[in-house]
């Protein structure tokens, strides 16, 4: 509510004012008084409230036929409750009176003329207008929360073109849904908007990251017509004769970002035309909050399975395509192959993008965030994703190349957490970087500054630059599980992978070799690994990096070691960086309960590869099936697995993310 505006009254002449319904105005009582007053009473029209503001502690509110003192600070606001149907049509009169009581020493007359000024959206977040009543100029997160929300109209309705953002200019009716509706109330007598006038403000920096655009009654697309935005930050609404609600839709053009907490508001003010120097006699405000760009786990549920069709020495991908086929048919999740001709032979998809989703109470569509990683898939997200409701999202870096850190295999998100008594209900952001207050490598800062504007999934930065591509998803990943939990970390252990083969030692079978099978790969026995005093020092150092960033997920995810599975897994180190010595288990795709997972090549035992049955135990009696894929060929030589050859769009969250208190 805006603050009182005063009144002066004058017992020469009427007084003529114009006041918003529900808004206060302060009558001034004192600016004109009879000699001899000491005391005064107030009345008016039916439709307008007076209220006396004093100090019961000075004075006491008058009975019979008593009057209000003139010495005790009392002051008159009154409040209109309708809207007037003409000019000055609403009373209020104050008479003053003298210690004898006998009769009016003099009266004063306030004509009001009332108006119904509102900037109203859906602060309430149910997908719908209504009229706010309370605050709307503050944002409050939480399920008692209120404010209302802005998409970034980042997807693109009309083929050919770029984001619908860059449009000045509405260029599809649908693209009205993708905006958040705003509505401005201005009933009153067209009389009244001869000599005032109605004009909607938004300061320079938030007019650089929306755009509004007025409806005017038709349903052609010239019906809409810009008023807001980049370059306009004013505009004099244009009302009607007659006109009570003037319709507005409102597009977000930038995400939060390390300048840009989120926050934009809009304004819209009643001014007076006729004094020489134009008087703002109201404003009311409206603020939005530009949804943040939110990642989906591996628990969620899986909707469409991305991976390339490519040639590389060993010929064509087409097994691997087969086997993601029957992995997406059992998991009833649509496959999508990206064809040579659109990924130039470039096979890392996880690498160049990552899906997320944007989300208001009105409107929810996926948005790929692509990396600035820029390879052979570089164009594929913004040529072959984006489109209706499927929006693009980028950051660049500047002056600089990107680095291997930058890939979205290095960038992964935990299912939801509780961490003492704070909840994350769309769990937390994971990247990967060099060890803390330790030169190397780290994600680029425009990506880690985007992520952690997003807010609701609080990124933790985990100790990633020991590995020679150093991404998280080569030593960690989530699945689901079916108990109170919701799901395990899997994490890898080279202990566990020697724990494993020293048992297997023990019971007769040291000259079981890893590899067996593989033409392009030396076969190691059992014994000559555990033999191998390099490869046990370089898994000592791994360990040592793996269990650092244990205690870091423990405590920054709340994780007890109920939690956690060790997966066995070697790695050896070439120069000062780790790469695993055989295909990495850890670096699988989830679909819900079915995981596809490099086959290792591990010592076979009983016509059995006692890996995968080490892995199977710890993961099919929590409701997993486990499904080993031979990429051994075409990604284990090239240094990545098959998570990083897949990509997965995933449901959304059901909970909404206004919900939430970061």
């Amino acid at each position: 509510m805006a603050s009182q505006r005063a009144v002066q009254l004058s017992l020469k002449k009427p007084t003529h004012a114009v006041c918003v319904v529900g808004v206060e105005t302060l009558v001034d009582v004192y600016s004109d008084v009879p000699r001899g007053a000491n005391t005064f009473g107030v009345s008016g029209s039916s439709e307008v409230k007076i209220y006396m503001v004093y100090d019961p502690a000075r004075v006491a509110e008058p009975t019979g036929r008593a009057h209000w003192p003139l010495d005790a600070n009392v002051d008159v606001v009154v409040v209109a409750d309708t809207v007037s149907k003409d000019m000055n049509d609403l009373k209020v009169k104050v008479s003053y009176f003298g210690s004898q009581e006998a009769g009016a020493l003099g009266h004063s007359m306030l004509f009001l003329t009332s108006v119904d000024v509102s900037l109203d959206a859906d602060t309430g977040r149910t997908g719908k207008v209504k009229r706010g009543s309370g605050d709307k100029k503050t944002w409050r997160w939480g399920s008692g929360g209120s404010g209302a929300i802005l998409l970034v109209n980042c997807d693109r309705d009309i083929r050919g073109s770029r984001e619908d953002l860059h449009a000045s200019h509405l260029r599809s009716l649908e693209d009205l849904q993708d905006m958040s509706p705003m509505v401005l109330s201005c009933s009153g007598p067209d009389e009244l908007f001869e000599s005032h006038k109605l004009v909607l403000k938004v300061s320079l920096p938030d007019s650089r990251r929306l755009r509004v655009f007025c409806a005017r009654g038709g349903t052609s697309l010239s019906d809409y017509k810009q008023v807001l935005g980049p370059y306009h930050q004013e505009y004099e609404v244009e009302r009607h004769p007659g006109e009570g609600n003037i319709r507005f839709y409102v597009e977000g053009l930038v995400f939060p970002d390390t300048n840009f907490p989120g926050l934009i508001s809009l304004s819209v003010s009643l001014v007076v035309t006729e004094a020489l120097s134009e008087v703002s006699l109201f404003t009311d405000s409206v603020t939005f909050r530009v949804a943040p760009w939110i990642m989906t786990p591996n628990t969620q549920p899986p909707l469409e399975l991305y991976v390339c069709s490519v040639t590389d020495a060993h010929g064509r991908n087409d097994k691997f395509l087969e086997d993601m086929a029957h992995l997406a048919q059992k998991a009833n999740c649509k496959l999508v192959v990206c064809p040579q001709v659109e990924n130039n032979n470039d096979r890392w998809i996880q690498d160049e993008m990552e899906f997320g989703y944007i989300e208001a109470p009105h409107k929810s569509f996926p948005v790929v965030f692509d990396s600035p990683r820029n390879r052979g898939l570089r164009d594929f997200a913004l040529k072959k994703i984006l489109g209706p409701d499927f929006g693009y999202v980028t950051r660049e870096i500047q002056y600089a190349g990107a680095s291997g850190l930058d890939s979205f295999g290095n960038l992964d998100v935990s299912p939801p957490v509780r961490v003492g008594n704070k909840e994350y209900p769309l769990g937390r952001i994971l990247i990967g970087g060099n060890f803390p207050k330790s030169s190397g490598r780290r994600m680029a800062r425009v990506v880690r500054d985007f992520l952690q504007a997003q807010q609701v999934q609080a990124p933790v930065e985990l100790y990633s630059d020991w590995l020679s591509v150093g991404h998280v998803d080569e030593f960690l990943s989530f699945v689901p599980t079916s108990d109170q939990k919701g799901f395990r970390l899997l994490l890898a252990s080279p202990s566990a992978c020697l724990q494993l083969f020293q048992e297997k030692m023990e019971e007769g079978y040291g000259e079981a070799v890893q590899f067996d099978g593989l033409k392009h790969k030396a076969k190691r026995s059992i014994n000559s690994i555990l033999a191998d005093e390099h490869l046990r020092r370089d898994s000592t150092h791994v360990q040592k990096c793996i269990d650092w960033n244990r205690e870091v997920l423990k405590r920054e995810l709340g994780l007890s070691e109920s939690d956690i599975v060790d997966i066995p897994q070697l790695f050896y180190l070439k120069g000062a960086y780790a790469e695993a010595f055989f295909p990495d288990m850890v670096n699988m795709v989830v679909l819900g309960k079915y995981l596809g997972i490099p086959k290792p090549f591990g010592p076979i035992i009983n016509g059995r590869c006692c890996l995968e049955e080490k892995v199977r135990s710890l993961l099919e009696p929590l409701g997993l099936y486990c499904i080993f894929i031979d990429d051994f060929l075409s990604y284990h030589q090239l240094l990545g697995e098959i998570h990083c050859g897949t990509n997965v769009r995933r449901k959304p969250f059901s909970f909404r993310w206004w919900n939430s208190v970061p």
